[in-house]
């Protein structure tokens, strides 16, 4: 018999699995590109609930704002640059093409215009180690390498917050108003330790002490958890 598993009963309207996002600010991301937009100002330092890293305000000349993940060492009044190799400094966005080899970056657009996609995190930041006539090659926090087009904008820096993940919580609650405030379920049990009617491998005894079974192919929806079919079965020949 098929049940309903936490990550279907999500989405249903109920305040459990509700995200708040009527709080959240708005998107992190860069504004369209404009020829007009030689420069911004930053006008306000934010707190988000809805990213992890402080935002600031950029109001540009042509009268567009945008927020962005701020970056260390910003400060409300600061002029960045737009596109303006010869100025660039913390919070300064340009194309990846303007911006010289082993500047350390971040919110790099994976496609040019899209509003930027990685090093979003706080304390994190990407560093450019070579280019071509039409990419460049970006060593991401993860230390893998990744190729870009030279058209993607990016913005110059390191994120502010890099001691988030140094604070220890202490206390659960404060660990469950965190998730909470990102519509995150917090806490998480194992699938043992739930009721029958919620988890195939649940039960009101103690925790399951039989070796799981793989599923089987044609099992219902809710059924479908755990190890999953073999890719293949019998003798090799």
């Amino acid at each position: 018999m098929g049940k309903n598993l936490i990550q279907q009963a999500r989405g249903k309207g109920h305040p459990r699995y509700k995200s708040p996002g009527h709080r959240f600010l708005g998107p992190a991301k860069f504004a369209p590109v404009s020829m007009e937009q030689k420069a911004g100002k930053v006008i306000d330092l934010v707190d988000c609930p809805g990213h992890d890293a402080p935002l600031m305000q950029v109001e540009y000349s042509d009268g567009t704002s945008c927020l962005i993940q701020a970056p260390a060492g910003i400060k409300v009044g600061d002029i960045v640059g737009q596109n303006e190799t010869s100025k660039l400094s913390a919070g300064s966005i340009s194309v990846l093409k303007d911006i010289p080899e082993g500047t350390e970056i971040y919110n790099i657009e994976s496609t040019p215009g899209d509003g930027g996609k990685f090093c979003r995190s706080t304390g994190m930041s990407a560093k450019i180690v070579a280019k071509t006539e039409d990419s460049a090659t970006i060593l991401l926090p993860s230390k893998k390498t990744k190729i870009f087009n030279l058209n993607c904008r990016a913005c110059v820096g390191i994120v502010a917050g890099s001691g988030r993940t140094k604070k220890p919580f202490l206390k659960a609650g404060t660990k469950w108003y965190r998730r909470q405030a990102r519509n995150l379920l917090y806490p998480r049990i194992s699938a043992g330790a739930q009721n029958a009617v919620d988890h195939p491998f649940g039960n009101k005894r103690t925790s399951r002490k039989a070796k799981q079974k793989a599923v089987g192919h044609f099992a219902p929806p809710g059924r479908k958890v755990g190890k999953f079919w073999p890719r293949r079965t019998g003798r090799k020949k």
